[in-house]
C-alpha cells in the first residue's frame, strides 16, 4: 500500500514591529506627551494666577477688617483738646509723645519696611463719660497738706477700681506732660473721692478734669516690617525701641505678605465751595499725611516729625483763614484713607508683574477751584515696592478703604476751632 507524506504548511514569516515603526511611535507619543505637560503648565499657571490672587485679596482683606475695626474706636476718651498732643507718661520709663487718637507716622515709631507707612491708635474702653469727669477738690490729709494721689471728682460712680486715668489742669499747661495711673479705690458718702496709685497723682489739678479710659486702654503700633503687618502693644512693651523691631514677640505678626501700607489724613480743612467758608462745614475735603504738629499756640513735643516719604505741602485752606492750633487741627481729622498691598505667598520664574500696583493716593489730585463734582483734593502717596530686588515675581492685591474716626467726628466742633 502506498502512503502519501503528510503536508506540512508553508512556514510563516516571523510578525511584529519593525524598528522604523517603533520610532515613528516613540514620535508620536512624545510629541502627545509635550502637548499635555504644556496643557498642564498653562493650566497650572492659570491656577495659580486665581489662587495666588485669591489668597492674596482673603489675607489683606482679613488685615484690613481687623486695622479698621480699631481706628472705629481710636479717640474714645483721648479726643479732648485738653489732651491732644500732651506727652503721656504710661509708666516708668516709657512716655507717649504728643498723644492723639491716630497719628501716621509718629515720630516715636520707628519706621517699617522702605516706602510704607505706619500708624499709631490710641483709645480707651470706659463706660463712663468720654470727656471726663470734672475734679472738683484735692482733699488735704491729716496734716492740712495736699494729697495729689486724691481727687474729688463730680461723678465717682463713674468710676471703679483698677480705671486707668488722666487728670488734667483746669488750664493747659505748656509743656503738656500727663500721667496715666490706676485707681486704687472710690469712697461712698461723704468720702466720695477717687484715689489713685501713690505717688502718680498730680497736685494742682482742682477745677480740672478726671479722664477714665476704662481698665485696658489700647495704644497699638501697627507697622509693616519683613513683609508681614505687625502690631506692637505700647501698654505692654516700649514701641519707640528701634532694638526691638525684630522682635517678634514685641512686634507681632497678625497677617503674612502685607508689602504696604499707605494712609492719608482725611481733613476737614474749610476749603468749601463757592463761596469759600471759614469755618468747618463737616465734610472731607482734602488728604495727606502732615501730621498737625505746629506751629500753634501751643507746641507739643516732640516737634513736627519728618515724613517718611516725601515732604508734604500744608493742606489748603480757604482765604483769610489761619493755621488751627494742633488740638482744632486733629479735630479737624475726622476720617483716615489707607490701603494695604497684599502678596500672592507663590514665588513665579517669569516677571508677572510689571508695574507697582496702585490705589487713590498714588497721584496728587487738587481741584481748582472746587467745583461741585470736584472738590476733594489729595498729596500723592505711591505704592513702591522696589525696595525688593524680585518684587515682580510676585502677584498682588489692593485693598483700601476708607474709614471714620467717630470718636473725633461726633464732637463737631471744638470751642475756639
Amino acid at each position: 500500500m502506498f502512503i502519501f507524506p503528510l503536508s506540512r504548511p508553508p512556514r510563516c514569516a516571523a510578525s511584529g514591529f519593525s524598528l522604523v515603526e517603533i520610532m515613528v511611535g516613540m514620535v508620536i507619543g512624545m510629541l502627545g506627551l509635550i502637548i499635555m505637560m504644556q496643557v498642564f503648565t498653562l493650566s497650572e499657571g492659570q491656577k495659580r494666577a486665581t489662587t495666588g490672587g485669591g489668597d492674596a485679596l482673603t489675607s489683606g482683606t482679613i488685615a484690613l477688617f481687623g486695622l479698621q475695626r480699631d481706628i472705629h474706636q481710636a479717640g474714645y476718651g483721648v479726643s479732648d483738646p485738653k489732651l491732644l498732643g500732651c506727652s503721656v507718661l504710661l509708666r516708668a520709663g516709657v512716655t507717649l509723645n504728643g498723644i492723639a487718637p491716630m497719628t501716621i507716622n509718629h515720630a516715636s515709631i520707628p519706621a517699617g519696611d522702605a516706602n510704607t507707612d505706619t500708624l499709631l491708635l490710641v483709645y480707651g474702653n470706659s463706660s463712663g463719660s468720654p470727656q471726663g469727669d470734672g475734679i472738683t477738690a484735692q482733699p488735704a490729709t491729716a496734716g492740712a497738706s495736699v494729697a495729689p494721689d486724691i481727687y474729688a471728682v463730680q461723678a465717682p460712680t463713674s468710676f471703679t477700681g483698677a480705671d486707668r486715668v488722666i487728670a488734667t489742669p483746669q488750664n493747659r499747661a505748656t509743656p503738656c506732660d500727663l500721667t496715666l495711673t490706676s485707681i486704687t479705690g472710690v469712697g461712698v458718702g461723704s468720702s466720695a473721692n477717687v484715689t489713685v496709685n501713690a505717688g502718680t497723682g498730680v497736685a494742682g489739678v482742682s477745677n480740672g478734669i478726671l479722664f477714665n479710659l476704662g481698665q485696658a486702654p489700647r495704644v497699638l503700633a501697627y507697622a509693616i516690617r519683613g513683609g508681614n503687618l505687625t502690631l506692637c502693644d505700647y501698654m505692654v512693651a516700649d514701641c519707640s525701641n528701634a532694638a526691638s523691631t525684630g522682635n517678634a514677640t514685641i512686634w507681632v505678626p497678625i497677617a503674612n505678605n502685607i508689602v504696604s501700607l499707605k494712609a492719608q489724613y482725611g481733613r476737614d480743612t474749610m476749603l468749601g465751595l463757592t463761596p469759600l467758608v471759614t469755618t468747618m462745614d463737616g465734610i472731607v475735603d482734602w488728604y495727606d499725611q502732615t501730621t498737625p504738629y505746629g506751629p500753634s499756640a501751643i507746641t507739643p513735643s516732640p516737634p513736627n516729625p519728618a515724613p517718611q516719604g516725601t515732604a508734604q505741602p500744608a493742606p489748603p485752606m480757604a482765604p483769610g483763614a489761619t493755621a488751627p492750633s494742633y488740638q482744632c487741627a486733629f479735630a479737624r481729622i475726622p476720617a483716615v484713607r489707607l490701603a494695604l498691598v497684599a502678596r500672592s505667598a507663590t514665588f513665579e520664574k517669569t516677571a508677572v508683574t510689571t508695574a507697582a500696583p496702585t490705589w487713590d493716593g498714588s497721584a496728587a489730585h487738587t481741584p481748582n477751584p472746587p467745583t461741585a463734582s470736584d472738590s476733594i483734593g489729595w498729596t500723592a502717596d505711591p505704592v513702591d515696592l522696589s525696595a525688593n530686588a524680585i518684587w515682580q515675581n510676585f502677584r498682588y492685591r489692593v485693598i483700601q478703604t476708607v474709614v471714620p474716626l467717630r470718636n473725633v467726628a461726633w464732637q463737631g466742633v471744638p470751642t475756639g476751632c
